[in-house]
């Protein structure tokens, strides 16, 4: 038998990892700053992590949810403390696509309406809803095209007040920063006014932070940078580092019932033990103010000559401005869009310089880095990158 072919891999077989660094079968170290899609969140294989995953499999690793588990309790309370959401109830999934797909779900429950309005250039997903409220024809089959999803440009608050005037629409959901859209970032402006359309005409705004929360923006959740508060916040990748969690955190004036949500494997004592390592190593070690100077320093050193930064033409950003279209981020989520296809970029910093990095479309390059991020792993990017920018033109290819 043979795996199902649907991933374009790259020729590196990690076997072993740490903080920022991944080393293959080989011994060849790597540099991370992808993250396994924003995965790891506070480095690989931290000791604490190791420890606490480890003690838990050595007491108990699973039951259902139909017994109480003190560590649910726990991880409600703490998450709640530091995102400021202690009045909001959580519920404990496995992925971020399932918490979309819980959030969709619950808003229809509680709105008793079958709509739903999301982005251009989103992406919630590939589970049935998630996926219908994902812009991408590729991913999305017919049985999923439900028809039950208008999208509307992000920044257009007309257009999205339109669709929510026929009194039929549960949910208003937006990305904190759409990810694979390529890190397109609303304004504060207009998170404020999809908070005030949404109570406006009692639907539900969920925000989707399953790429941009857990302190990468340097706020637990990106859309705080904006001072709203939406009725569903989604999560999933870096909650618990690479054990598979999600959840959903839901405003008090959703009403719960039996039955409504439910899951076999949400929330289990290793998914739990998992996620409140992480936590402690975010607060312990200031991962989330990390991720905010390294960030900074990352777009400064990167800002094109353009840019109307005030570091744009220092000597490390100079030469590199004729390739780069756009530089758009905010902490450790940073998107560089290109006048052309970026596929050699990335296959030199991989192959040549040992750096992983993302990619949105075929023109930005992605970094997503575990926040546990150096200012010396940002410089041996930052002379990687420019070394190969020097070598390489994206709009010639």
């Amino acid at each position: 038998m043979e795996l199902f072919d649907v991933y374009s891999l790259f020729d590196v077989t990690p076997v072993r990892a740490r903080g920022c660094r991944l080393w293959d079968e080989k011994g060849t170290e790597y540099l991370d700053l992808y993250g396994g899609h924003a995965v790891i969140s506070v480095g690989h294989c931290h000791p604490h992590y190791v420890q606490a995953l480890t003690e838990q499999a050595g007491r108990i690793g699973f039951y259902s949810n139909s017994v109480r588990n003190p560590l649910q309790e726990e991880l409600a309370r703490r998450i709640g403390v530091a995102s400021g959401y202690e009045d909001y109830s959580l519920f404990l999934d496995n992925s971020g696509a399932e918490s979309n797909e819980n959030a969709l779900k619950l808003a229809s429950f509680q709105t008793g309406r079958d709509r739903v309005v999301a982005f251009r250039k989103s992406f919630h997903g590939r589970t049935s809803g998630a996926v219908a409220a994902t812009d991408n024809p590729a991913i999305v089959s017919p049985f999923n095209a439900n028809h039950k999803v208008s999208f509307c440009e992000l920044g257009d608050a007309a257009a999205v007040e339109e669709e929510l005037r026929g009194g039929d629409v549960a949910a208003v959901i937006i990305e904190g920063i759409q990810g694979c859209g390529g890190i397109n970032i609303p304004t504060a402006a207009f998170l404020q006014e999809m908070r005030e359309l949404c109570s406006k005409y009692g639907t539900a705004l969920v925000l989707d932070e399953v790429q941009s929360g857990y302190g990468r923006t340097g706020r637990f959740f990106a859309h705080q940078w904006a001072g709203i508060r939406p009725d569903i916040i989604t999560m999933g990748k870096g909650i618990a580092n690479g054990f598979p969690c999600g959840g959903i955190l839901i405003a008090p004036w959703f009403q719960a019932r039996k039955s409504m949500l439910g899951t076999t494997f949400g929330g289990n004592y290793l998914a739990c033990a998992a996620a409140l390592a992480v936590l402690d190593i975010i607060e312990d070690e200031g991962l989330m103010a990390n991720a905010l100077v390294c960030g900074d320093y990352l777009m400064d050193a990167l800002a094109p000559c353009h840019s109307e930064r005030p570091s744009c033409h220092s000597e490390r950003s100079r030469g590199i401005s004729p390739s780069i279209k756009e530089l758009r981020g905010r902490g450790l989520m940073i998107g560089i869009e290109f006048d052309g296809p970026i596929a050699e970029i990335r296959r030199r910093l991989l192959y040549e310089d040992h750096i992983f990095t993302g990619v949105a479309g075929n023109n930005i390059i992605r970094l997503l880095p575990p926040l546990c991020l150096t200012r010396e792993d940002c410089d041996r990017f930052l002379e990687a990158f420019m070394k190969i920018l020097r070598r390489v033109s994206p709009s010639s290819k």
